[in-house]
């Protein structure tokens, strides 16, 4: 099979497209031949040594992919050949990723993507789908489903984002009131096309004022990819009690928090990291994700404000430098 694999870590130009055998899956594990491989930011930053350091004698990257089930191992029932499946946090716990024609993984990583979704929804999903619903579960509601979140108001920053993206359309097929932050028009027209109620230009006017205009008592939660710039804003128009789901360090590294301000307001900062959360939240997410799917509710091209950027494996190296430079939309890897 061709893989794309790196013996250190570095810039984009330590990639390589090489021949390897095709791996078989061990008990608990699936064979999948990828159809399309999505790269995210952690895909970059885990080759560059960024978040990671490699420790093994090669690595493929790739988090997330879909695919076809080719061949079951040992113990596994609850898949069956042929079936197409979405894959998440492929690389991680493993050398290997999506950016191969074949992968084994976990049974549990390869979830069944739904009749009449395409692959290239299911390589979107994965990372930004799933830390999008951690976002959104980090306060009062714990899964996300049809009408779990009825008569909330959710804000979402950075709406035209792929985390972001996911968030508006989880938090709209979950009945909130979605609110959403972003930079221009071109990026509002995105996230108008993810479903968000309501659009706020933050380079423009008084962002707080227009959001308290919308939401009087205050947004119930905040899914936050910018906290050290956002904190003011985000302090402003939380609600009593709310929750600021934070999952990213856009815009700086460093947050200062002016405490009495913020305790009198007796809300909850809920870091988070995929990587590291509860296999239960993690299965949750796969979950109610898959649902989102099965429902039409998850969409990505034009209809979902998802501009796709399609990539040949052999140009893996140019995909990941179109993630790192901030690439609006979603890049993929086409694997046939």
């Amino acid at each position: 099979m061709r893989a794309i694999v790196y013996a250190e870590n570095g810039p984009s130009s330590v990639m390589k497209l090489a021949e390897r055998a095709v791996p078989k899956p061990g008990p608990g594990e699936v064979l999948v031949r990828l159809v399309r491989a999505g790269v995210n930011p952690t895909d970059w930053k885990v080759r560059a040594g960024v978040s990671a350091t490699l420790t093994t004698p090669e690595a493929t990257p790739g988090q997330d992919g879909a695919g076809v089930v080719e061949e079951i191992g040992e113990g596994v029932t609850t898949h069956i050949v042929g079936q197409p499946v979405w894959l998440y946090m492929v690389q991680h716990g493993q050398a290997w990723g999506t950016a191969a024609e074949y992968v084994t993984v976990p049974a549990h990583k390869a979830v069944e993507l739904a009749a009449g979704a395409s692959y290239d929804l299911g390589a979107s999903l994965g990372v930004p789908a799933m830390t999008a619903h951690r976002a959104l579960t980090s306060g009062a509601v714990e899964r996300v489903a049809p009408e779990s979140f009825s008569g909330l108001t959710i804000l979402v920053h950075g709406g035209a984002g792929a985390v972001g993206n996911a968030a508006i359309q989880l938090a709209v097929w979950a009945g909130a009131t979605v609110i959403t932050t972003v930079s221009s028009a071109e990026k509002a027209a995105l996230a108008k096309a993810a479903g968000a109620h309501h659009i706020v230009n933050y380079r423009e006017g008084d962002p707080a004022a227009e959001i308290r205009e919308i939401a009087p008592d205050g947004v119930d939660q905040i899914v936050e990819v910018a906290p050290a710039v956002n904190n003011d804003l985000d302090l402003a128009v939380i609600a009593n009690r709310g929750t600021i789901a934070i999952y990213a360090n856009n815009g700086g590294d460093e947050l200062t928090l002016p405490v009495r301000t913020t305790f009198s307001l007796n809300l909850r900062y809920q870091f988070l990291q995929l990587y590291r959360i509860e296999p239960a939240q993690i299965q949750a997410a796969a979950e109610d994700v898959a649902a989102a799917v099965a429902a039409g509710a998850l969409r990505v091209g034009p209809e979902g404000g998802v501009p796709l950027h399609h990539y040949r494996l052999e140009e893996t190296a140019a995909a990941h430098d179109a993630v790192e430079a901030g690439a609006v939309g979603k890049v993929l890897i086409d694997l046939e």
